[in-house]
């Protein structure tokens, strides 16, 4: 009943697809890829719009060069990508032609995305995409992508996309039937988790970091992607990729692979961008009454409340906003540079332009511009 009406209001879908997925003994699958394919044209017809996160590039070069195991340095992972980044969209691109549907490559590093203006951009490409009935094909560009730009895996590429294109529900299609009470591979009965209502101390220990060969992102990194999905109103599931039909039993309304169910106070756009897409440059420690009225009052962050201050950072950065126990509670935009931070810090309001010779801001993060990554107890209270 639950899953037939969150799917009554479903249109613009983002369907992820892993190499775990993708990819067999001899590179790329190719009966899945066309297996996968077939279901989403069957949903377009439907009237379906879908979009696509696929992993695979580095795991088809890696075969056609005849490379067995992990890649060990980054310039072999960017050769690897460059290889089989070509032969994947081929592969996409053949496949959907058989319906005369038409694809879209589209590689992204995290810089295209932390840039606000570069964020908006791939948003307004990807719209006019879908509204011409092109299916974009996303992967991170691996073939130029460093540590510093990485997006870690395609998981966390997933999830910010979903925000950025509006969808109504994040498809994640992973090797595995959705997330397990424990992990299945110990040997001990594992349960599926059908449902996930919210998430709990004991979800989030559920999942663990186990990777397969040929991908980056463990169970771990796929329930981190749905947590944040559900924080911006879209619901999401962890489906098995390789089960024939499972993308027409999801939308047909069957109990496969485990739904997150999103929150009813969700972020807006903007604030998910800050809290999910943009580095924190720095940390701001806070004391528990600076805590409160961030949480649970929805108030800006003044310098009485920081007792410390650690990292480097200027105007317009994002910083995080840690509890005396180092546990996050917010991200926002930060109004004054680390160095004039630690200068006011503990002060009224007051005492900013006599400390350093101006006041540009009241604030040191105002409230449009802080984004709570803890959840408050209460309704927030206007100011």
């Amino acid at each position: 009943m639950i899953r037939k009406k969150i799917l009554a209001n479903v249109k613009k879908v983002l369907v992820k697809i892993g190499s775990a997925v993708l990819t067999g003994e001899e590179g790329l699958d190719l009966n899945i890829i066309e297996q996968l394919v077939d279901e989403i044209a069957q949903l377009t017809k439907q009237g379906y719009q879908i979009v696509i996160v696929t992993s695979g590039a580095i795991a088809s070069g890696k075969h056609r060069m005849g490379i067995t195991g992990r890649l060990k340095s980054m310039p072999q992972k960017q050769a690897a990508a460059a290889i089989g980044q070509s032969r994947l969209m081929r592969v996409y691109s053949n496949a959907f032609g058989k319906y005369g549907i038409y694809v879209a490559q589209i590689l992204l590093t995290m810089s295209d995305l932390t840039d606000r203006k570069r964020y908006l951009n791939v948003g307004n490409t990807l719209s006019t995409l879908i509204d011409w009935g092109v299916i974009p094909v996303i992967n991170e560009n691996d073939t130029v992508a460093v540590d510093e730009i990485k997006f870690g895996d395609n998981d966390h590429l997933a999830a910010m996309l979903t925000n950025i294109i509006d969808a109504h529900l994040l498809i994640n299609l992973t090797s595995t039937e959705g997330l397990y009470d424990r992990n299945p591979s110990e040997g001990k009965k594992a349960k599926l988790i059908t449902l996930v209502k919210e998430f709990t101390e004991e979800i989030e220990s559920a999942a663990t970091n186990d990777t397969s060969p040929v991908g980056l992102g463990g169970m771990k990194s796929k329930v981190i992607a749905a947590k944040k999905v559900v924080a911006s109103g879209i619901p999401c599931i962890i489906a098995p990729g390789k089960k024939k039909g499972v993308l027409l039993d999801i939308f047909a309304g069957k109990e496969i692979g485990t739904l997150f169910l999103p929150t009813s106070d969700h972020m807006s756009s903007r604030k998910y961008w800050i809290a999910f897409t943009l580095r924190a440059r720095g940390k701001l420690f806070v004391d528990e009454g600076a805590k409160t009225a961030l949480v649970e009052e929805g108030k800006s962050l003044l310098p009485s409340g920081i007792v410390s201050v650690e990292g480097e950072f200027g105007i317009g950065d994002a910083v995080t906003c840690v509890d005396m126990e180092g546990n996050p509670v917010a991200k926002g935009l930060i109004n004054y540079t680390a160095a004039d931070v630690k200068k006011i810090m503990g002060l009224k309001t007051s005492k900013i332009e006599q400390v350093l010779g101006y006041k540009d801001y009241d604030e040191i993060i105002h409230r449009d511009n802080l984004a709570l990554l803890k959840q408050s107890r209460k309704p927030k209270t206007s100011v």
